[in-house]
C-alpha cells in the first residue's frame, strides 16, 4: 500500500506523523490533505533520507538540480554540489546527469544524499541509446520504461515524466514560438514523436508507468515538456494544452493510488504568474505545483537566480508548493559549486517570502526573531538567525568598527540607536 493509499484508508503512517511534526500541523489534517492528493510525501525510499511534504498548507519547498554533462562528467564535483545544496537548505535534489557513468553517479547520490532525490529517467534512456550509435528516435518503449523501473528499484523518491506532451500538441508547437521547446526531456520526446509519427509512449502506456510507480511508491512529477522558455511564449496554447492533458493524468494516477505533483513554467511575466498558479490548481484538482522559477524576464544572464527568485516569491504567494532553484549560470553553462549555493539561497528567500505572503502559520516568526535582535543591536543573535549566517557575518566583519556595537553603514548616526535613545 502506498503512502497515498494509506492516508485514503484513514491511517496515519509514521512518515506522515514525522512530516506533521516537522511542519507544525495536525496529523489528521495532514492525512486529509494527502488523501485528497493536495499534499505529496516523498523521501521514504531510503532510511537515511529526510521525509518531506509538498503541497497545500505546508512550507514551500526548494529543489536543487545537479548532474554531469557530456562535457563535464566529474562525479566528485556533482557530489560536492549536492553537499553544498543540502547544507544551504535545499529540501530535495534532482540528479540530471547525462555524462559519464550515469547509473554509478546516481547510486552515489542515493547512498549519500540526506534529502529526497528525484530524476528524469528519459535522460538515462536516451544516453544509453545514443552511446550505442543509434538515434534518439530509435529508443523503444521498453527502453523508455526500463529506465523508469531501474531507477524506482534503486530508491529514487520522485521522477519527472513528460506524459502530457501528446502528439497533437507536438505536431502544432513547431515554428509557433520564439524559443521553441526548451525542456530537454520534452525535446527528446518531440524528436521521437516527429520521426516515428507515434504517440508519446509515456502517455500511450501511462498505465504501465502507474504500475511501476505504485509498486515502488514513487511520486510522479508530471513534467511540462512544453513550458515556455521565453517571456513571449508564456501562457500560450501549447503550455495550457499540455496542462489540460496533465490534469486528466492526475485523476488517473489518484485512482491507481499513485501520488503526483505537477510541473510548471518556466519564463512568465510577473503579471501572469497569479493566473498561471490558479489555472494549474483548477485544471489539476489541487495537485501540488512545482515551478522552475519562474523567471520574470529574459534579459539577465548571470543574474537569473535573481529573476527566478522574484518570480518564485510571487508564485509561492499565489499557490506554488515547490520551487526549483535557478542558478546564476542558467542559460550559460553548468553551474559551479558557488552557483549552486547562490541558487539555493535565492530560491529559499523566495519560498519564505511566499509563505509570509500566503499567511502560512508561523512563517513570519523567523522574521520577528531577526528583527528583535537587530532592534536590540544584538548582532550575534541577528546574524545567527539569518538565512545565511556565514555570509552575513563575513560582510559584517569586513570593516573594523573600533569595538562599537554599530555597523559601518551609519556609525554614530545609527537610526536604531537614535530611536532607542529617543524612547529612553
Amino acid at each position: 500500500m502506498t503512502e497515498y493509499e494509506t492516508a485514503r484508508a484513514g491511517k496515519i503512517s509514521e512518515a506522515l506523523r514525522r512530516v506533521a511534526s516537522d511542519e507544525g500541523i495536525d496529523a489528521e489534517r495532514l492525512r486529509g490533505l494527502v488523501s485528497e492528493g493536495r499534499v505529496v510525501l516523498t523521501g521514504m525510499a531510503r532510511k537515511h533520507s529526510r521525509i518531506i511534504g509538498i503541497g497545500e498548507g505546508l512550507k514551500t519547498k526548494v529543489n536543487a538540480n545537479i548532474g554531469t554533462s557530456p562535457d563535464h562528467a566529474d562525479p566528485e564535483v556533482e557530489l560536492e554540489k549536492m553537499r553544498v545544496a543540502v547544507s544551504a537548505g535545499a529540501d530535495a535534489i534532482m540528479d540530471l546527469s547525462t555524462g559519464g557513468d550515469v547509473p554509478a553517479i546516481r547510486k552515489r547520490i542515493l547512498d549519500e544524499c540526506a534529502v529526497p532525490v528525484g530524476t528524469v529517467p528519459i535522460y538515462e534512456a536516451i544516453v544509453g541509446v545514443t552511446r550505442q550509435g543509434r538515434e534518439i528516435a530509435d529508443c523503444n518503449v521498453d527502453e523508455f520504461f526500463g529506465a523508469v523501473e531501474r531507477q524506482a528499484r534503486e530508491g529514487v523518491d520522485f521522477m519527472t515524466i513528460h506524459c502530457g506532451l501528446v502528439k497533437r500538441l507536438a505536431d502544432t508547437v513547431a515554428g509557433t514560438r520564439t524559443a521553441g521547446v526548451v525542456s530537454r526531456g520534452g525535446c527528446f520526446l518531440l524528436q521521437w514523436i516527429a520521426k516515428n509519427h507515434r504517440e508519446n509512449p509515456y502517455y500511450e502506456y501511462y498505465d504501465r508507468l502507474l504500475d511501476i510507480a505504485h509498486e515502488y511508491d514513487v511520486a510522479l512529477s508530471l513534467g511540462d515538456g512544453l513550458r515556455p522558455g521565453a517571456i513571449a511564449d508564456s501562457t500560450d496554447g501549447a503550455q495550457i494544452g499540455e496542462l489540460m492533458v496533465i490534469g486528466s493524468l492526475v485523476e488517473r494516477a489518484r485512482r491507481r493510488g499513485v501520488a503526483v505533483f505537477v510541473e510548471g513554467p518556466g519564463h512568465v511575466p510577473i503579471n501572469e504568474i497569479p493566473a498561471n498558479m490558479l489555472l494549474q490548481k483548477k485544471l489539476c484538482a489541487g495537485a501540488p505545483f512545482y515551478v522552475l522559477g519562474p523567471l520574470v524576464t529574459d534579459v539577465a544572464p548571470g543574474y537569473d537566480h535573481i529573476t527566478a527568485a522574484i518570480g518564485g516569491a510571487v508564485a509561492a504567494w499565489h499557490g506554488a508548493d515547490f520551487l526549483c532553484y535557478v542558478t546564476p549560470a542558467e542559460h550559460l553553462g553548468l553551474p559551479t559549486v558557488q552557483d549552486v549555493h547562490d541558487g539555493v539561497m535565492g530560491a529559499r528567500i523566495a519560498a519564505h517570502a511566499g509563505d509570509i505572503g500566503k499567511g502560512l502559520a508561523g512563517a513570519a516568526d523567523w522574521d520577528r526573531k531577526v528583527s528583535a535582535a537587530r532592534a536590540g543591536l544584538d548582532w550575534e543573535k541577528a546574524l545567527d538567525a539569518s538565512i545565511d549566517p556565514p555570509k552575513a557575518k563575513k560582510m559584517f566583519d569586513r570593516s573594523p568598527r573600533g569595538g562599537e556595537e554599530l555597523c559601518t553603514m551609519c556609525g554614530e548616526f545609527c537610526a536604531i540607536r537614535g530611536s532607542r535613545r529617543s524612547r529612553e
